[in-house]
């Protein structure tokens, strides 16, 4: 009758989370001879070290970016990986790009390959949206701030990656707002790096 509670409780850990780390299951009380036991009967999947989902959950396109966040809470998606969330770029991620406050701890080894940028203040802060993605709440940039940040973070995405990210922010629909690239590219200090690039678009 016990085990038959554990499983129970798990069950309703991983509906409730979407994704659940083993904290979530300590918290309630059930053993990792429970999670094993569900993980070997195909029940639960096992997606990253201490990390489980229902076996049998749809599986979104963007479920690495919540195993992401479930690893590193305080990381916020960004770069390459929100541009493909967002469908302004061909460019398809080998890894999560994530960032991070200057104090934030960057994970060792974990289940999904990271790519970490640093920020902080309003550069952190600002421009980010949560959309809820395999149950876990996910910080995102916005289109604007994402393609601001990919002008800051050219060297290392490439300025032809970030060009298209502009030109294809400029032919979203409904008309993108200009006023906020303009806002976040001063934030982000490359606002005469951009400006020759909108000017030429608009």
């Amino acid at each position: 009758m016990e085990m038959t509670t554990h499983r129970e409780r798990a069950l309703q850990v991983v509906r409730h989370r979407g994704i659940a780390r083993g904290r979530d299951f300590d918290a309630v009380g059930v053993t990792r001879a429970t999670l094993q036991r569900l993980r070997d009967e195909g029940v639960l999947q096992q997606v990253g070290r201490g990390l489980y989902k229902l076996a049998d959950a749809d599986v979104d396109s963007a479920a690495s970016l919540a195993e992401a966040v479930r690893i590193q809470p305080r990381g916020i998606i960004c770069l390459l990986s929100a541009l493909q969330f967002h469908e302004l770029t061909t460019q398809t991620p080998h890894a999560v790009w994530m960032m991070l406050g200057q104090k934030n701890w960057a994970p060792v080894n974990p289940s999904v390959a990271l790519k970490i940028v640093r920020a902080s203040g309003e550069g952190l802060t600002a421009g980010v949206e949560t959309h809820l993605i395999d149950g876990v709440p996910v910080p995102i940039t916005v289109p604007a701030k994402t393609v601001a940040d990919c002008f800051k973070h050219r060297n290392k995405i490439g300025i032809d990656v970030a060009v298209e990210a502009l030109r294809d922010f400029m032919k979203s629909r409904p008309r993108p707002d200009l006023n906020a690239i303009y806002r976040y590219a001063q934030l982000d200090r490359v606002q005469s790096v951009i400006r020759p690039y909108l000017e030429a678009m608009t």
